[in-house]
């Protein structure tokens, strides 16, 4: 009855979201709705996990501001108007023109009209460089720091062991992002321009990263920060609910430009990976944190993180379209990394049960 509670609202939105579909295109629609929502379910487990982790520290009413407000945003800031004002900024056309452009294709799937002009889902595919650059080094910065640090629990402690005492040198992460970015910058694009371009969304990346972990860390109570119990309110609840929008639209955009392989109408995207694979999202996070899952399993955050920092791998890589992954890829990441923890920590705890550990 719980688990039906939790995901029944979720449940609800996506009959409504099948029937609105059904409606603005059809079966056709339908089956690519259908498509992009399990497309976004399987690319954010991950993100359940890391939101749940942060979720946990947050008072009930910014818990609450997350599970609402949080979650309008995701659905039609990132993944309704976020494309849009990507064609805005990189074209120069207007919201309302890059919608018409949306809603009426060329037709036979080209990527141009007929006097030549560029098509939305060609304007979008002519940003990915920008979007991939500044999400992968945003992903590959919270890998990082999750890596490079020392926790009492180690999951791959081949690895994690040797990369905590590095991490002991102080902005290891950092230095590592740039390098990474400049090493991408360089090897994987074509042009001055682009080049430029890459390494200034990257670095646009980086900083917001900074920005936005540093403000959480400056209000966070100093209780949670090192008994990692207590909860946020007042400026510290703010400053997570900003860090978990700013982790939500990093972690979208691998869903958004990959939709674009399914198809380019902005209201099935909506509608498939916004109603139906965001609400199914917060209905992860929340069963999460009610079954207090990260606790009882405890590597789960590591595979999490670890998926992570492949997905931001992946990102920045696929600047150059000769490396791009395919989605099935992609979405099984996360898959695979958090089905090996969740196996891991199940281990661990039945090892425990017949010692006699807590």
């Amino acid at each position: 009855m719980a688990a039906l509670r939790i995901f029944g609202i979720s449940l609800l939105l996506t009959v409504a979201a099948l029937v609105l579909g059904y409606a603005h295109g059809g079966l056709n629609a339908l089956l690519l709705l259908l498509a992009l929502a399990l497309l976004e379910i399987s690319l954010s487990f991950d993100n359940a996990i890391i939101n749940a982790a942060i979720l946990k520290q947050m008072s009930p009413f910014w818990r609450q501001m997350f599970l609402t407000i949080g979650v309008l945003v995701a659905v039609f800031g990132m993944r309704l108007l976020f494309p849009l004002l990507i064609v805005w900024v990189t074209a120069g056309l207007d919201p309302v023109r890059a919608m018409e452009l949306a809603l009426h294709p060329p037709p036979n799937g080209a990527l141009e009209f007929p006097d030549g002009s560029p098509s939305y889902e060609k304007l979008i595919g002519a940003a990915h460089p920008q979007i991939a650059a500044f999400g992968g080094t945003f992903l590959l910065m919270l890998f990082l720091d999750f890596v490079f640090h020392d926790r009492d629990i180690k999951w791959l402690k081949w690895i994690e062991v040797p990369f905590a005492r590095i991490g002991r040198l102080g902005q290891v992460s950092v230095a590592v992002t740039v390098v990474a970015l400049v090493v991408v910058g360089m090897r994987l694009t074509h042009s001055g321009e682009e080049r430029a371009t890459v390494l200034t969304a990257g670095l646009l990346g980086l900083v917001t990263y900074l920005v936005v972990n540093g403000l959480s860390r400056a209000f966070r109570p100093p209780h949670i920060e090192a008994a990692g119990d207590g909860e946020a309110v007042g400026k510290a609840g703010l400053t997570l609910f900003l860090y978990l929008e700013v982790l939500d639209a990093a972690f979208s955009f691998d869903g958004v430009t990959g939709a674009f392989a399914i198809t380019s109408d902005p209201i099935v995207i909506a509608l498939g990976l916004g109603l139906v694979g965001s609400m199914f999202v917060r209905s992860i996070t929340i069963f999460l944190v009610k079954q207090d899952a990260l606790d009882r399993y405890v590597y789960l955050e590591h595979g999490a993180h670890w998926a992570i920092g492949v997905l931001a791998v992946i990102m920045l890589v696929s600047i150059e379209p000769r490396f791009e992954v395919p989605d099935p890829v992609t979405a099984s990441v996360g898959v695979v990394f958090i089905g090996a923890a969740l196996g891991w920590s199940v281990l661990r705890n039945r090892r425990n049960a017949r010692a006699g550990a807590p």
